[in-house]
């Protein structure tokens, strides 16, 4: 039986604090649906309500219901059974990877995410380092005018940052490492239009990101692994800081790590 929560537009995230959520309807609705999943709300086997069904009961249009839906038949949530409806798939022996969807609901949980990230970011940037060739590099730096370019036409740039980092995944030769970065996009996108939006309001916030860009560039095109590693996670404990030096972040939201330069 599916659960009826209305979904309703909600406002733009807050820049200080408080709850964060999807932009777009299809995105939460998928959520609920996934997290319905999850609890044993619908079994594998179980007919899903009709479009017009889960549009009613969830205050949203059959469109919005339509992408949700594709959304956790690409996960392999659902499949579709020709002439009869779409269904709860049987649980796969292999599940792919997925987080919990409150990660999209706080800023204070859109930084365990970023403690991931950052995790990450160092042993990529020096995989990097080892293995990047000239084209590669060249598409770093290309990477880093995009986002200039993004700044000086008064875009955000989330898309263009988020790009970059892939580059970096790339430049390891391993393309797990593009899938992974590719997955985290998603919980990262919202947290991400937050610390830009927080750096866009100092100028010396701004050219600390672009300098700690171009320091992991230059430290992969010198094939300099050490300083690759420690140049992407100083990036990353640094962004932390710039949300707590805007005030969109307290002490107490965020890993008690000491950031040192």
């Amino acid at each position: 039986m599916i659960m009826s929560i209305g979904l309703v537009p909600s406002p733009a995230a807050p820049v200080n604090g408080g709850r964060l959520v999807a932009e777009r309807l299809s995105d939460r609705l998928a959520a609920l649906l996934a997290a319905q999943l999850d609890k044993g709300g619908l079994k594998p086997g179980d007919r899903l309500p009709s479009e017009q069904q889960l549009a009613e009961s969830h205050g949203v249009s059959r469109t919005v219901v339509r992408e949700a839906v594709h959304q956790l038949k690409s996960r392999g949530l659902l499949v579709s059974r020709q002439g009869s409806g779409v269904y709860v798939a049987a649980p796969e022996a292999n599940k792919p990877l997925a987080f919990d969807p409150s990660v999209l609901e706080s800023v204070g949980a859109v930084v365990h995410v970023v403690e991931v990230r950052r995790v990450l970011e160092g042993e990529i940037a020096a995989l990097a380092a080892q293995r990047a060739t000239r084209t590669q590099v060249a598409g770093l730096k290309r990477a880093l005018a995009e986002i200039d370019r993004a700044e000086a036409e008064g875009r955000d740039g989330v898309a263009e940052d988020l790009a970059f980092h892939r580059a970096i995944g790339e430049a390891t030769g391993n393309p797990q490492f593009s899938r992974l970065l590719g997955f985290l996009e998603q919980y990262l996108r919202e947290g991400m239009r937050i610390t830009r939006g927080n750096e866009a309001r100092r100028r010396d916030f701004m050219q600390q990101v672009r300098d700690e860009h171009r320091a992991i560039v230059d430290a992969i095109a010198a094939h300099d692994v050490a300083a690759a590693r420690r140049r992407a996670t100083q990036h990353i404990l640094h962004g932390e800081r710039r949300l707590e030096q805007g005030g969109v972040i307290t002490r107490g939201k965020r890993a008690k790590t000491a950031v040192r330069s």
